[in-house]
Formats: structure tokens, sequence, C-alpha cells
């Protein structure tokens, strides 16, 4: 089995280094998965940068999180669940729609319900969610921007899980790994 290096800020390529110090910065630790990234220095600045982006979306902190729970979950990525629930906390998501989103349970807010389905819909069926769902998406509220926004956060996610699925990425202690 291949095994993929845990850089350090010392270790990783040179085109990895500014972006390994400014997740270090930002956060106070390099989370493994970025420290697997920066083997390669384009696969780093994707994730990093479409992260960014997701983030600048018109999605509340509460939908994002859930949107990236529920990829992790459909897809089976354990570190992901564990790292977007950690971080859901921090944002102030509550519980009962951390667990929901990362056990494929179902929500009291129709709004977030239809937008989580959706999401693992389009997982689920790779981009060509059922029609029902779309039609749904969009009486709630939900426009053909938001799809786009969607597809920025899927995309973003399911690159950290496949990821994860191939190098067995061990969970951070920030994230509740080693108990």
């Amino acid at each position: 089995m291949t095994t993929f290096p845990l850089h350090s800020s010392e270790t990783a390529p040179e085109g990895s280094k500014p972006i390994l110090g400014a997740v270090q910065k930002n956060w106070g630790f390099l989370p493994n998965l970025i420290r697997l990234l920066a083997d390669a220095p384009a696969a780093v600045e994707a994730y990093t940068s479409l992260n960014a982006i997701f983030e600048k979306t018109s999605f509340s902190d509460t939908e994002k999180q859930a949107v990236l729970l529920a990829v992790s979950q459909v897809n089976g990525c354990d570190y992901c669940l564990a790292a977007h629930s950690t971080i859901a906390g921090m944002k102030k998501v509550p519980a009962d729609v951390i667990k929901a989103a990362s056990t494929g349970g179902t929500f009291d807010d129709p709004r977030l319900e239809i937008l989580v389905k959706l999401t693992r819909s389009i997982v689920e069926t790779r981009g060509w969610p059922e029609a029902a769902l779309l039609e749904a998406f969009y009486a709630g509220g939900y426009t053909t921007a938001n799809y786009l926004e969607l597809l920025v956060g899927v995309t973003m996610k399911t690159l950290s899980n496949y990821v994860n699925h191939q190098a067995n990425t061990p969970i951070d202690e920030a994230f509740g790994g080693g108990k």
C-alpha cells in the first residue's frame, strides 16, 4: 500500500510552503489533510482556494457546513465528518443540524432539508440530481446562482473525501482523533 507523506512546513515542496504557512497562521496548526495535500502544490492550492471561494458564497454558515457534512456522509469520509463536525460547532451550527447532516438524517427547517437532499442527490447521482429535487430547491427560494455555489462546495469536499479515502488520513486531535 502506498503511504502518503504528512508534510510539515519544512518538508513540503516549495510551492506548498506559503499555503502551509497561511493555514498554520489561520488555524494554529496544520490539519493532516492539508499536510497530505501539500505533497502536490496544485492539490493544496486547489483545496484551499475552493474552500476560500465556498466561504464567500451566499449560503449561511449552517448551510455551508450542512452541505460539506452531507457530501462527506454520502462519500463515507470519516476524516471530513470529524473535521466539519468540529468546525460546524465552532461556527455555532446547531447540534441537531450537525447530527442530521453527518448521519443522513432530516431537518426541521424545510429550506435546509431541500438543500441537503439536493446535495446528497448530486453526489449519489454524479451530478444528475432528481428533477423533483431541483424543482423543490428553486421553489424553496434558491436560485441558479445558489446551485452553482452548491457545486463549488460539492467539488471542494469531493476532492478532500477522495484524498482521505486513498491516504487513510489520521484524524487530528483537534477534530476528535486519538480518543
